[in-house]
């Protein structure tokens, strides 16, 4: 006697035969319709920082504009000429910021002009880390008490190495988080379909003398270490 199957119990059958293959894994983010693999890697390495860059300048304030505005440039010339002499390139100093405002004083709700204040700043790339130190002590040496320090940064120009080697190991880790997953879920891993790279690097902290400090020898300056993390986005596609 022939017994009929009724909707439910082949729509039931159907379900658990879709349940029983392979998975694939849905990737997010994608075209409708794909299915693949979709990781993130990442990797970091560090490396001694090879361009220090420094902002510094003269800060004058005089009765008069003209007379800021002289003495201001005297010791500025006096500076860049200071810092070229101990090795900086001339296309490495560049100025960043020269500006002249009248300055008060207050007193008892009252306004009195204390004069005119003429800044003017450069910013210097330094190569040799090593010397850092000796320039900014020339440099504050020919500004006398008119010289600022702003900022003082380190930063790895020369990074390509240091970029491979990162991009090297966020993909061994990408591709292995993908095997795994592959593994995991009963599949076989294919080539990648796209590849997204976001680079990043840590500055690190710098530390100069303060200016009491820097009688017998030249300000300290230590490089530290920065640094690198490349983030690699990677689609896969999948085997069956």
């Amino acid at each position: 006697m022939r017994r009929l199957l009724s909707l439910g119990s082949v729509v039931g059958i159907a379900l658990l035969t879709l349940t029983a293959c392979t998975p694939n894994v849905n990737v997010t983010n994608t075209p409708s319709g794909t299915t693949g693999i979709q990781v993130v890697g990442q990797g970091e390495v560090t490396g001694t920082p090879d361009t220090l860059t420094i902002d510094l300048g003269i800060s004058v304030l005089r009765p008069g504009v003209s007379e800021a505005a002289d003495e201001a440039a005297s010791l500025a010339t006096d500076l860049i000429n200071a810092i070229e002499a101990q090795g900086v390139d001339t296309k490495d100093v560049q100025t960043r910021n020269y500006s002249i405002y009248p300055e008060y004083t207050y007193s008892n709700s009252t306004q009195t002009l204390a004069g005119y204040r003429v800044t003017n700043t450069v910013t210097a790339k330094i190569h040799d880390i090593e010397a850092a130190g000796r320039i900014i002590d020339a440099a504050t040496a020919a500004g006398g008490d008119a010289v600022q320090v702003s900022s003082v940064s380190f930063s790895l120009e020369d990074d390509e190495a240091l970029l491979s080697d990162a991009r090297t190991r966020a993909w061994n880790d990408a591709y292995t988080k993908a095997e795994q997953l592959a593994s995991l879920s009963g599949v076989s891993l294919g080539s990648a379909q796209s590849i997204v790279e976001s680079v990043s690097s840590e500055n690190p902290v710098t530390y100069y003398a303060a200016e009491g400090a820097r009688d017998a020898v030249s300000t300290p300056i230590e490089a530290g270490s920065q640094k690198v993390t490349v983030i690699l986005t990677v689609q896969f596609s999948i085997n069956g």
